[in-house]
């Protein structure tokens, strides 16, 4: 364990309170799922940019860092379910390209390598398209701004299935 990957682990903190506040009823709870969710999203940057820096780039960090972001986007997403902000097969989309790639990542005889595959630019745009869903559909925004939420969750289930089929396409 290095820093970067403490900090790895550190994002999963934020998430009981991420999906404590989201249940919620106030806007003020809102508010602060949302920031913690910012907060917990914006470390996936910060471990990977050390891990390079400091040259501290592991297997368990290649690992852990796509699992944690997996648990930051799908745990508030199952939430969001919950409180009915997205239909549950869109959710269902996504959930399975993540299990998908990640028993493929990991999986040698599909890959051709005993090595973690690390995530693709097509990986990290999907990621950051669903984070930025997310936080919109957390945001308690005036009815007026409703449309904006939904559109980034679909187009993050879009781009979640691009990324899918982009990652498996030149490996089969």
């Amino acid at each position: 364990m290095n820093i970067p990957n403490w900090i790895t682990v550190s994002r999963l903190l934020g998430l009981p309170l991420i999906l404590y506040w989201l249940h919620q009823d106030s806007e003020i709870d809102r508010w602060l799922s949302l920031t913690v969710f910012l907060a917990a999203a914006s470390t996936d940057w910060l471990d990977g940019y050390l891990a390079r820096k400091l040259n501290q780039i592991t297997e368990l960090g290649k690992f852990l860092d796509p699992l944690v972001d997996k648990l930051l986007v799908l745990g508030p997403l199952l939430a969001l379910i919950e409180i009915g902000s997205v239909p549950a097969w869109g959710v269902f989309l996504i959930l399975g390209r993540e299990l998908a790639i990640a028993g493929w990542r990991v999986n040698p005889n599909l890959t051709g390598n005993a090595d973690i595959q690390g995530a693709n630019w097509w990986g990290k745009i999907k990621t950051v398209s669903q984070i930025v869903a997310i936080a919109f559909l957390i945001a308690p925004l005036p009815d007026s701004y409703g449309p904006i939420g939904s559109i980034a969750f679909w187009l993050s289930v879009i781009l979640t299935l691009v990324s899918g089929v982009i990652y498996i396409t030149p490996k089969m």
